[in-house]
């Protein structure tokens, strides 16, 4: 009879590629892969795994008992969630993702709550950028990802994945204190082509989403620093370096000499929490949504959608 970890090894080697990708994604050793591999060959009879250069590949027989590996643990998913639905409790393992500013504005109340609604719910975390999280989600290695969108920039979503909205967090324009539009009441994007920016690196999703922005209102931004999170950016903008697109969630407190003006027209990022699909009726998923959506609630923005 195959053995269910084993089967949970092969299907992280077909999702990762990798000996150290699937070591990473379970949490384990390498050599803790190589021994759960070496057992489901003896298992099954047959060799699953093939030398390719310094790695290993899939051998046919592989990837034919990687298919069904992965159906065979999507079922699994949907038994947990079934058996734990008609249980009615929020018990078990939950391991959550969330973006670096939703980490930091809404989990410590989001882990607060759950632990004291639900003592009986072990509950992981982990920072990932919407993207890493939305796949770890697909690959399984966390339950629920909270991720953001902009509103005319949507994050692109595999299939398989339910979502809810969380909140729509408000985006303001922190400048030097000093700044010659730092008293305006609001302010167009438009309004600082001639100023140096402090932005994302390039590539990464918010940097092609403010690149858009400037460029559909006629400007060619000079970025001039380029820094992850928001925070670093806040203290560059502090330094007198620039300006930058600096959203409420996660964001007090501000670093001294920054004034931060909202943008005319609202512009707001949407931020919401995905799981897989075949994992709906969890008890532990409704309580993270439903905790997740109270924190949004206390920071002053709702969901719209």
């Amino acid at each position: 009879m195959l053995n269910l970890e084993r089967l949970r090894t092969l299907d992280a080697l077909a999702r990762h590629g990798s000996v150290s990708g699937a070591a990473a994604g379970l949490h384990v050793t390498t050599s803790a892969v190589s021994q759960q591999m070496a057992k489901l060959e003896r298992e099954v009879g047959q060799q699953l795994l093939a030398k390719n250069g310094r790695g290993v590949r899939l051998t046919d027989a592989g990837r034919l008992l990687a298919d069904h590996a992965t159906r065979i643990l999507s079922q699994v998913e949907l038994a947990q969630a079934d058996l734990e639905a008609q249980r009615g409790q929020v018990v078990g393992e939950l391991r959550l993702a969330a973006f670096p500013t939703a980490m930091r504005g809404l989990f410590p109340a989001v882990l607060s709550a759950l632990r004291e609604r639900h003592p009986a719910l072990r509950v992981s975390s982990r920072e990932l950028e919407p993207a890493f999280g939305v796949n770890a989600v697909v690959r399984g290695d966390v339950d629920l990802a909270v991720v953001m969108d902009w509103y005319n920039k949507p994050l692109p979503m595999p299939e398989g994945l339910a979502r809810a909205a969380v909140l729509d967090d408000p985006v303001d324009i922190a400048m030097p204190e000093k700044h010659p539009l730092a008293d305006r009441d609001e302010v167009d994007l438009a309004d600082f082509a001639d100023d140096e920016w402090v932005a994302w690196s390039d590539g990464e999703f918010c940097h092609e989403w403010l690149l858009y922005m400037l460029r559909a209102k006629g400007v060619e931004p000079h970025i001039a620093h380029r820094a992850q999170e928001h925070h670093t950016q806040l203290a560059l903008v502090a330094a007198g370096l620039g300006v930058c697109v600096a959203p409420r969630l996660g964001r007090d407190p501000l670093p001294e000499g920054v004034r931060t003006v909202p943008v005319r027209h609202r512009v707001s990022r949407h931020v919401y929490a995905v799981w897989r699909s075949d994992a709906d009726r969890r008890p532990s998923i409704r309580a993270a949504v439903e905790a997740l959506r109270g924190a949004g609630v206390a920071t002053g923005a709702a969901a719209s959608r």
